[in-house]
Parts: C-alpha cells; sequence; structure tokens
C-alpha cells in the first residue's frame, strides 16, 4: 500500500479548517509546531519543525486543499508524495477526506497514522478550545 483515504468530520466551517491547515500561525497552534509558508499556489510550505516541507499546487479556500508533501524520512532520490484535502459543509460541520498517494514503499501505514495522531486529533482539541 503506498496511498489511503482517511475521512474525518469536524465541528468548523470549511473555511475554518482550510485557514488551520495553510495559515502557519494557525498550523503552528493546532499543532503545537514551527510551521512556514504563504497561503499561494506554487509555495513552499514546512510543517513540524521542519520535519514536513512542500508545495501548494492547488488551493481553493474553504474547498480543496493539493500539495506536494514530503518528510525528512523519505529516501533520497525519491519523489514527493501527494496530499489532497477536500472539504464539505455537512450538518456536523465540515467533512474532510484527505487523499495522500504516491508514499514511499514501506511508510503508508506511518503516515496514514500519524494524520490521525498528530493532525486529526490535536486539530479537534484546538477547535473545541475556540
Amino acid at each position: 500500500m503506498n496511498q489511503f483515504t482517511l475521512t474525518e468530520t469536524f465541528a468548523a466551517t470549511p473555511i475554518a479548517l482550510y485557514t488551520a491547515w495553510v495559515d502557519p500561525r494557525d498550523h503552528a497552534q493546532f499543532t503545537g509546531s514551527a510551521a512556514t509558508g504563504e497561503a499561494r499556489p506554487g509555495e513552499r510550505f514546512t510543517s513540524w519543525d521542519g520535519y514536513i516541507e512542500g508545495r501548494h499546487l492547488t488551493l481553493e479556500p474553504g474547498k480543496t486543499i493539493v500539495q506536494a508533501w514530503r518528510t525528512s524520512e523519505f529516501p533520497a532520490g525519491s519523489a514527493d508524495s501527494m496530499v489532497t484535502i477536500e472539504l464539505q459543509a455537512v450538518a456536523e460541520g465540515t467533512l474532510l477526506t484527505l487523499h495522500h498517494t504516491q508514499i514511499p514503499e514501506g511508510q503508508a501505514d506511518r503516515y496514514c497514522q500519524g494524520w490521525i495522531d498528530y493532525y486529526f486529533a490535536p486539530l479537534h482539541d484546538w477547535l473545541a478550545r475556540g
């Protein structure tokens, strides 16, 4: 497996989730780690104190985020993976669907659990604190 899809519902608007993901200040607040970058297509970003780096490919506020994405654990010379986040308003808030593809062989399970532990759980907590 070198790809997976996760879905999660958050008690927030699509634009609030979009902003939390792409604004480095909000991103750092909910993850608890430094993040950099500008929310513009083509711009580079980092998160988790530089463990994650990439480039925004497509940004549709409140709807879609597409990123070229990698960690410092990717093998030397490997291509970036692709992360696509789709945001859909639902009665409970927003349904977030994350597709992570083109992951280096043997690393998908770790990143799948990482999204849950280091993004989804702290994002729920951060949103609850308001």
